[in-house]
Parts: C-alpha cells; structure tokens; sequence
C-alpha cells in the first residue's frame, strides 16, 4: 500500500502539526520502504477533541447499527487480506504464509465476534429491584505494539466501538502502515466520523501525551512491562481506567505421561512462531529429570528445522537485544544446543532460532523475556518441583501442559499463576478471554470480557 502522509482525524486525512517523519523499514532487507508523519502532542490533543466531540453520538447509537459497521469492518478486511498479509510481511519482516494465515486472517475473525457480541450482548440487566446499566467508558486511548499490528489494533479497537466508546489509536512506530490500512478499512465500514482517529508518532511523544491526555477515560496498552509501569502510573495519577497486556515468561510443563515428542515439537514451533516476538510464548520448556536428556536431543533437532523458515526480528535494536541475551545464557552457564549469536545472515536483523540446556530457574534466561527465537529448557524432580519452577516468574500471561490423561494436566493447569493454559495443545481461541496474572498485566482482551474492559456500570433502583 502507498503510506498517507497524514493523520487518520475526525474522518479525513489531515496534515500533522509537524514535519518530523517516522522511517519503515523493512527488516529482512534493512531498506527503507515507506515514511508517515511523526505526530505530536497537538495532534494528539486534535484526535482526542474529535473523539470527545463524536463520543455522545455514537454512544447512543443503537448497538444493532454499532454491530453493522463491525460486521462492514470484518468484510472490508476480509476483501484485503491479501493487502493486508503482503503490509505486515513488508513492514514487519513476517514470512507471508505467515502473514496470510495469522496476521491476516485472525483480525478479521475478532472483528467478526465483535460484530456478534455488539448485536446479542446485553447491556443492561435486572438485579433484584435494581436496573444495571452497562455503558461505554468514554474516549479510550489505544497504544498498540508491533509484533501483531493488525490484530493487536482489532482487539482494542473492535470492543471499544462494540461497547460505545471512541478510539485514539496510536500503533508501534515501526508498523504504522498496517495502522493506515485499518483506518482506510474503518472508513471505508462507515464509520462515523471521530469515532476512530489514528495518529501515527513516536511513544516518548505521542503515546505519552495519549496517555496523559485528561480527556482519554480509558488508556489500554499493549507492550513491555516498563512501559505499562509508566503508563499505569500516569493513570493512576489521574484515576483513569487501564487495561495492560505486558510481558510473559510462560512455562511449557511437559509431565512424564505425556507424548514427549508431540509435546516437544508443538512447544520449539510455539517459541519459533513470529520468530519469537509473541508475548504469550512458551520459552521455558519444562522437563522431568529422566526425560531430559531425550527432549534436549528433540528440541534441538526441531529447532534446526526452523533455520530458513522464520523471518527477521523487527529492528536492529531488537536484534542486538536478543543476541545480548543468547551471549548472557553461555555466559551463565547454560548450554547451546542449537543456534548462538551469531546472525545467520549478511542482510536483514536475523537470529539463528536458538535452544538452551542445562538451564536452571535463576539464570537471566529464564527469568526475562526474551522476545526472540529463544527457547530454554529446564529440568524438574517431580510435579511440586515443576509447579515452583512455572510459577516462579514475576510473569503469568500464559503457558501449556501436557499429560497422558487430559484430568491430570487440568490439575496442573489449575495451580499455574498464569492467565491462559493450553492442554495438550488446546487451540487458540479468539472468544476465550487473554491477559495475564501478577506483572504481565491487567484486564482481558478478546470475547465478552474484552468488551467489559470497555464498559462502566450504573444501577437503577426501583
């Protein structure tokens, strides 16, 4: 797609208030692609006023027409998604079957179950002699991350006019032009002007002054868990609603009953999928002692599979973090059993996909997360012994379990402090809510608890 040199406000394309410009680059090839306006705090402060102005209109609109335009949303995305693959792999560095059946195709199905939730959810209820209102929380501002542009941006943005509310969104800098295409697809869904504004710029910049902004009611942000501190206490200062989705360190726990070969080739393609850049993913597989040594040799043998089929990290910046960890695991002690490093190619910021053995729960490897293709395996006595491990994380986003007997890995599941657990390899499932437990976050996205972020409540005595 052709970049907008402009800001997606009150429903047109307008000219930011100043000349700086962010650079996309395309990190398989380092060349830079496309450029769209760094927008300030006055740009900010523009879409947030179009936002409050829309917000009384839109709120009261009927939640039949609100899951009209959601439903005209899904088929416009729907009819792009070959765009919208071809943009992620272009800016994100993303293989495009990869595009194609992830970045592409899951948005448009959220999209989709927000269209059916704001047609059937009921708003209001009946609690003894009360009337319970469930309405929209207001102007929400929308900080989105890189690593999933389009669905990250579906699954705030969705809810958000589902529920009645008004978006500011501001996405990652490095994938602003998955963003644009939303935008032109919300305006082209009818969308009423206001209702959904985009301001490209950078997060010291713009996200900081969304997040500020006295007139946003809601500020829902996606990314590392320093920066939701920040943010976190910013609203806090104005006592304005939050909903984080931050970091994860998620344990792969793999009991002596289970298929070890499934379980070990489902969770290395876990830590692989979007090279690693996925929040949720397994990076800590967890062993018993006396299937270790079989899982090191699959795991790596896995891995190796892995070599020409993933994409590049995001940036350069994140490529050195990722090898600054890889040198910190040897450092530690831990035990390369496949990747390093070193980048396996002259061009583009890759990372040779990489497994660790002989990794204990302290090293810094299995402690902080990563974000690259970078899976540790660590070796536990017995089952206390391996729930002390999986849970001994300042992390709880998600995680998995795999046992011979589905009863047995449900019991498992249930004493894990994390957000969301597959069991033997459950399949995802964009109705069943997401967020996680201790420092990964606050609040659900997806289904009817994202929609609830977005919801207040009034109680009508009779």
């Amino acid at each position: 797609m052709k970049a907008h040199d402009g800001l997606y406000i009150d429903g047109a394309w307008r000219p930011a208030g100043t000349t700086d410009v962010i650079e996309v680059v395309n990190p398989a090839d380092e060349q830079v692609i496309a450029s769209v306006p760094a927008g300030g705090a006055l740009d900010v402060d523009t879409a947030v006023r179009a936002a409050r102005a829309a917000l009384p209109g839109w709120s009261a609109t009927p939640p039949a027409e609100r899951a009209a335009r959601l439903s005209a949303l899904r088929d416009v995305l729907a009819a792009r998604k070959d765009e919208i693959a071809e943009t992620v792999t272009a800016e994100l560095g993303s293989p495009l079957q990869f595009s194609q059946a992830v970045h592409a195709a899951v948005p448009i199905a959220v999209a989709g179950s927000y269209a059916e939730l704001a047609a059937t959810h009921s708003f209001e209820e009946k609690v003894g002699n009360s009337t319970v209102l469930h309405e929209p929380v207001g102007v929400v501002g929308a900080i989105t991350p890189w690593n999933y542009p389009l669905h990250q941006i579906v699954a705030k943005v969705a809810p958000a006019l589902a529920a009645g509310c008004t978006v500011v969104l501001k996405p990652a800098e490095d994938t602003p032009l998955t963003a644009q295409l939303f935008a032109e697809a919300v305006h082209e869904a009818g969308v009423p002007a206001g209702v959904f504004n985009l301001v490209t710029g950078l997060g010291p910049v713009a996200g900081q002054a969304l997040a500020e902004h006295p007139d946003v009611d809601l500020v829902s942000f996606t990314g590392s868990t320093a920066v939701g501190r920040r943010i976190g206490a910013v609203a806090g200062g104005a006592v304005k609603k939050v909903a984080l989705e931050l970091g994860g360190k998620s344990a792969n726990v793999i009991l002596p009953s289970a298929d070890l070969a499934r379980a070990v080739n489902v969770g290395v393609a876990n830590v692989m999928s979007n090279s690693g850049q996925t929040c949720s993913a397994w990076t800590r597989m967890l062993v018993h002692r006396d299937q270790y040594d079989q899982a090191v040799e699959l795991a790596a043998a896995a891995a190796a599979k892995y070599g020409d089929r993933i994409g590049p990290l995001v940036n350069a910046k994140q490529q050195q973090r990722v090898r600054g960890y890889i040198e910190k695991g040897v450092a530690e002690g831990a035990r390369l059993v496949a990747g390093g490093p070193e980048s396996p190619r002259e061009k583009g910021y890759y990372v040779s996909p990489t497994v660790f053995a002989d990794v204990t729960p302290e090293m810094t490897i299995a402690q902080e997360e990563i974000f690259g293709p970078v899976l540790s395996i660590l070796r536990y006595d017995d089952e206390e012994d391996a729930l002390r491990i999986a849970n001994g994380t300042v992390y709880g986003l998600a995680g998995a379990v795999w046992a011979g007997e589905e009863s047995e890995a449900v019991a498992f599941a249930r004493r894990m402090d994390t957000g969301q657990v597959d069991i033997n390899g459950g399949r995802f499932n964009p109705l069943a809510p997401f967020g996680g437990y201790k420092q990964s976050g606050v609040g659900r996205e997806l289904g009817a608890h994202g929609l609830g972020e977005y919801l207040q409540t009034k109680s009508l005595q009779f």
